[in-house]
């Protein structure tokens, strides 16, 4: 029987995660989030008043039986007429959430016709939008605005405060055997999902291990110079001590010339702060769970090796 498997976040890091756990179960579900307004999703979210799909697409896709000609497809981006920065994924699912009136079952019929191993579900079918306090007092509305702040965040927000999850989601954080939170963004992907208190409620109530993946590089402005430690100090300051159990740090040291590009960005690779980790009271796991190339980011397997070992 396959394990059932939760996962939360957003952006290419959750992706990246499922296209190397769906190898082990079809249990699968992915908690989105929904707070994204920058590019096609905040033009059609701002125009059609819908649930932004861009992060649900790219988990829709990730999830696929065949990720090749319908990944492409969906994965396609018009680059111009009017449809010019529209990735067809994000066009479909906005006709189909027109066609239903419903954009939790546009997903789930899009996961139909990609033949996905698991499913994907938003973590509130309610509009959010995201506010952060930059660590020089100002206040930012917006994910987009946010990322492109160049500045670190003290504090982010959700609005409404009130926001509530599906039943679905729940549903899925009750019977999982193992939930995974990350990676991806730390402030505008993986802690907008736990600022819905239900969703918070009830990943700090599950039975089984609640495991958080620590990125591997910082990200500029938002993270700049954070530590491992300090990115389990933001999870845990925006949402309370017991929300995980486990943290998956990386052990790989990315080659010089990465670090140059990623030094140019204005990021660098995550510092494995070990004396202060010996002090938490959680249980780490240190792996290899990262590759190079032309970037330096999880690798889909060795990650979902590393979540497996933990079942």
């Amino acid at each position: 029987m396959d394990p059932a498997i939760v996962v939360m976040g957003g952006g290419t890091g959750l992706a990246t995660l499922l296209s190397g756990l769906k190898h082990y179960t079809a249990d699968l579900t992915a908690v989105v989030t929904v707070a994204d307004d920058g590019g096609s999703s905040g033009r059609l979210r701002r125009e059609m008043g819908i649930l932004p799909p861009g992060d649900i697409r790219n988990c829709l896709v990730a999830l696929a039986e065949d990720e090749s000609l319908m990944g492409r497809l969906f994965q396609y981006r018009f680059d111009e007429g009017p449809l010019s920065g529209h990735s067809f994924g994000n066009l479909f699912l906005a006709a189909l959430t027109k066609v239903t009136d419903d954009f939790e079952e546009a997903v789930r019929l899009s996961s139909k016709i990609l033949a996905t191993r698991g499913k994907v579900l938003p973590a509130s079918l309610d509009l959010v939008t995201l506010r952060a306090e930059l660590d020089d007092g100002r206040i930012v509305e917006g994910q987009s605005a946010i990322a492109d702040s160049n500045r670190a965040c003290r504090n982010i927000f959700l609005e409404p405060r009130d926001a509530r999850p599906t039943d679905a989601v729940l549903e899925a954080i009750d019977k999982a055997q193992i939930i995974v939170i990350g990676p991806g963004s730390l402030f505008t992907s993986i802690i907008p999902n736990l600022l819905i208190e239900k969703i918070a409620d009830a990943v700090e109530a599950a039975a089984c291990p609640r495991v958080f993946v620590c990125n591997v590089m910082t990200q500029p402005g938002e993270t700049l110079g954070f530590s491992v430690a300090e990115h389990l100090d933001a999870l845990i300051a925006h949402t309370r001590p017991g929300i995980v159990d486990t943290m998956i740090v990386n052990t790989i040291e990315p080659p010089s010339p990465i670090v140059e590009f990623y030094s140019a960005k204005g990021a660098a690779p995550v510092l494995v702060d070990r004396d202060r980790l010996e002090a938490i009271g959680i249980n780490f796991v240190f792996a290899e769970v990262a590759s190079g190339g032309n970037y330096f980011r999880h690798d889909s397997r060795k990650l979902a090796d590393a979540i497996m070992s933990l079942l």
